[in-house]
């Protein structure tokens, strides 16, 4: 008898050991953070709820870089409070910031912050504005006014403000990535106000999709007009326009992207600029230097960095919209 039980106990061993394990389940969360909608999906494999973890990541990212919190690190730079020290978070933007300044011969400035203010694209109200009072605030605008010592910023002018949303969404997708990566999560894909990242392949083992808006005024709703689609192998992608984020006041278009050299926001021939990266700090922080120098400019910088991928939108002489595009992007467009 004894000697059947054990038989049959090896038996059971055997056929639940070999029973395949359930697949891993993919999981989506979504809300909303730092003014914008964010949403995440990933491969849950211990079907975890990770919702509340995000959560409490993206306020940890908006106590260090929203300017629309108040007590917040940089509002509190931005204010002159004497006490404040930057943390990791501060310190990771404000360093890539100014590599990419120097870089871009200063076109990516993150002291832009009195002028974005004054144009009412910051935290603050907008005021009247005109040329005599850009000209006055381009004083308080060079990354060379401000430098990072013993964790605190100091600034040559107490009138000196940074502004980090040409960058910083981009790194808050990186933030969540990180969290993922200590979890060994293999499979996401992360996107915060357009801002992706992602690692692996979805839920039909396949690498990630991402499209990119056609450029055109009134295309408010993103996926709404799709230019392109990329197909993503690890990789980052951010997008930066000038056909959302403006408003007019007697016939003048005001864009939120500034031109740090002049202060006033900029004019050219490009309607967007997508930027392919291994991070979304780098490729975010980038595209908006490509949008500041124009399509010649951005071209010949491009041939200097091969670690970026560049997909450009602009209007050619005659009006009609034009690609130009990078050698590596060409392989993952889905024809």
């Amino acid at each position: 008898m004894k000697k059947i039980l054990k038989i049959v106990l090896f038996f059971c061993l055997i056929v639940f050991s070999c029973k395949p394990k359930p697949a891993c389940e993919y999981s989506q969360i979504g809300g909303f953070a730092q003014g914008t909608t964010y949403s995440i999906t990933f491969e849950n494999c211990g079907r975890r709820d990770y919702s509340a973890a995000i959560d409490s990541i993206l306020k940890d990212f908006d106590m260090s870089l929203s300017e629309y919190v108040p007590n917040s690190i940089i509002s509190r730079i931005n204010a002159n409070d004497p006490t404040v020290e930057v943390d990791e978070h501060f310190k990771t933007v404000f360093l890539k910031s100014k590599e990419i300044w120097e870089q871009s011969d200063g076109l990516m400035d993150i002291t832009v912050g009195p002028v974005i203010d004054a144009l009412g694209f910051g935290p603050g109200k907008r005021t009247v504005v005109d040329s005599t009072k850009i000209i006055h605030l381009l004083k308080y605008i060079g990354f060379e006014k401000v430098k990072l010592e013993n964790n605190k910023v100091i600034k040559s002018d107490t009138a000196v403000k940074l502004d980090v949303n040409s960058i910083a969404q981009g790194y808050s997708v990186d933030v969540i990535c990180n969290f993922f990566e200590a979890e060994n999560i293999e499979n996401y894909l992360v996107e915060i106000g357009g801002e992706v990242r992602t690692k692996g392949k979805n839920s039909q083992g396949e690498y990630w999709r991402i499209g990119i808006d056609k450029p055109e005024d009134g295309n408010m709703q993103p996926g709404e007009k799709i230019q392109e689609i990329f197909r993503l192998k690890n990789q980052s992608v951010t997008t930066s326009g000038n056909y959302r984020k403006f408003y007019e006041e007697n016939g003048v278009k005001y864009s939120h992207i500034i031109n740090p050299k002049t202060g006033f926001p900029v004019k050219s021939r490009l309607l967007s600029v997508t930027i392919v990266a291994k991070d979304c700090l780098t490729a975010d922080g980038w595209d908006t230097a490509f949008m500041v120098m124009g399509l010649e400019k951005s071209i010949e910088v491009l041939k200097q960095h091969p670690e970026l991928e560049a997909y450009l939108i602009y209007n050619d002489e005659k009006g009609k919209m034009q690609v130009y595009m990078t050698d590596g992007l060409k392989s993952i467009i889905v024809k």
